[in-house]
Order: structure tokens, then C-alpha cells, then sequence
């Protein structure tokens, strides 16, 4: 069945590399010293390799802003979007972004920058490490169209990292209503936290209850098991993996990427 991945991304089970933007200005980790120049010069390092590798999109997120934020500050939109105006004549594949974890940000700076898609919790509520984090996916509905962002696709993460749905529902059902109820554009099933498995199971019970809904692994995806979760997974968002040695601080580098890109490449050669 064709879905809007094929149209945005030209490939079967596209991956999508996360490319994480150092502390920006107003975060705690903020190098006031190097200043945005710094974020800029890493971050157009970081784009080379990721597309040097071969991956079939991007997404740009402020990654390093911990601790994170449910209503962003101004300056961290407003930050992304310069670093991206400077990245865009580097980009050669399709891009999203992710502006940590405010949906309504994130909508507005893929408006700004000509993003085609962006990942947030649209949906839900939940108790995490950020405090008690509730959400308005209706609000936000009305501020896209509002703003003019019909066009940007929203991924809807459903299993957020570090958080847990706070009324007494299983997975299979919370998967069913959203897509019912709410119309992401595709669905996202996370480990714990970045660079964490995703339980193969949880992914299964999301995709048997998403319709026609594209549903992506979102965290954990290795070179030794990309084949078995696209098996699953419509698609793939990939970002600790593909940093030096696998770790989540590390720059990205273009020899993991195509380690985990030639298995992905194997395995759609057998669809």
C-alpha cells in the first residue's frame, strides 16, 4: 500500500537520521563562549557525514537542550531556525525537525524552514522526568492549519521516552483512538530513552492497531537488528547508532551510517 513515505522519500522502510543540535542559547549546556558558530560549523560536519552515509532523510532537533522543556522558550525556535537557514544549501535529502517537547514550536519553525515533517507528543497524558506533561492535539491541529502548515506531516509519538501515560489503557487501544480520533501522519514507538531497544513487541501492537498509518521505530535501531525491526516498521529514526562508537554524545560519522544503511539496504532488497 503506497503511503506519503514513498512520495516524501522515494525508497521502501526509508531511516531517518536524527541530526542533534548542540545547547542552544537559554539551555544550561550552552557554550557561551564558542557561541552559535560552534553549533552551526558541528552541525554542517555532523549533515556531511549523515548524507555521506546515505541516509534517506533527516531530522534536526535540539537534542543537547536538557533538560528539556514542555513550552519552549522563543530563543530555541528562533535559534533553530537561523542554524537550518545555514544548513539548507548543504541539505540534499528530505529534512524534518523536532523542537523538544513543544509540538506547537515545532510546527512553526518547520513552517519557517520548509521542513516536511516534524515529531513531537501530539497526544496524552503523562507523568516523566519533566513533571506532569499534558498535551492539546487540538490546539495544535488549529494552530498548523492556522499557520499555514497544513502540507507538514505530523509524526506522533505514542510511546514517549521517559514518561508514562497516565490512564489505565493498553498500548493496542491508545494506537487505535489516536489514529481514529486525532490523524497523525505516522506513529512513533520508543525505548526508554534515546539509543534504547525498542521492544519488538510493543512495535507489533502499534502497527496491528495503526490501519493504514505509517508506524516508525523510533529508538534503538542497530546495524544487528534493522532488519528485524523494519520486518515491523514501515520506517526507521535512527540517532545514537550512527555517533562515534555508538554514543549518544559523539558526532555523527559516516562509517557507522553506511554500516547500518548496506543492512538496510540488504533487507529491502528482499521485499
Amino acid at each position: 500500500m503506497s503511503t506519503w513515505l514513498d512520495d516524501v522519500f522515494g525508497v521502501r522502510k526509508p531511516v531517518i537520521a536524527m541530526l542533534h543540535l548542540l545547547a542552544l542559547p537559554g539551555d544550561p549546556g550552552f557554550d557561551t563562549a564558542s557561541g552559535i558558530r560552534a553549533v552551526v560549523d558541528r552541525a554542517k560536519a555532523e549533515l556531511a557525514e549523515l548524507q555521506d552515509g546515505g541516509v534517506d532523510g533527516v531530522m534536526i532537533s535540539n537534542e543537547f537542550s536538557l533538560p528539556y522543556l514542555t513550552k519552549t522558550e522563543p530563543i530555541t525556535a528562533i535559534t533553530m531556525a537561523r542554524v537550518i537557514g545555514e544548513l539548507l544549501g548543504d541539505l540534499s535529502v528530505p529534512y524534518g525537525v523536532n523542537v523538544l517537547w513543544d509540538g506547537r514550536a515545532s510546527i512553526d519553525l518547520a513552517v519557517a524552514t520548509g521542513a516536511q515533517w516534524v515529531r513531537e507528543i501530539f497526544t496524552g497524558v503523562y507523568a516523566s522526568d519533566f513533571g506532569l506533561w499534558d498535551t492539546n492535539v487540538g490546539e495544535v491541529a488549529r494552530h498548523r492549519h492556522r499557520i499555514g502548515g497544513a502540507n507538514v506531516k505530523l509524526l506522533f509519538n505514542i510511546v514517549p521516552e521517559s514518561a508514562t501515560y497516565l490512564a489505565g489503557r493498553d498500548l493496542g487501544s491508545i494506537a487505535k483512538t489516536t489514529v481514529f480520533a486525532t490523524k497523525p501522519d505516522a506513529l512513533c514507538v520508543s525505548g526508554l530513552t534515546a539509543g534504547a531497544a525498542t521492544d519488538a513487541q510493543a512495535l507489533r501492537v502499534v502497527k496491528d492497531n495503526a490501519g493504514g498509518v505509517p508506524v516508525f521505530v523510533n529508538t534503538g535501531v542497530r546495524a544487528d537488528n534493522a532488519a528485524d525491526q523494519l520486518a515491523i516498521a514501515d520506517g526507521a529514526i535512527v540517532g545514537t547508532y550512527f555517533k562515534q562508537d555508538g554514543v549518544f554524545e559523539n558526532r555523527a560519522e559516516a562509517a557507522r551510517v553506511r554500516e547500518l544503511m548496506g543492512a538496510v539496504k540488504d533487507f529491502r532488497a528482499t521485499l
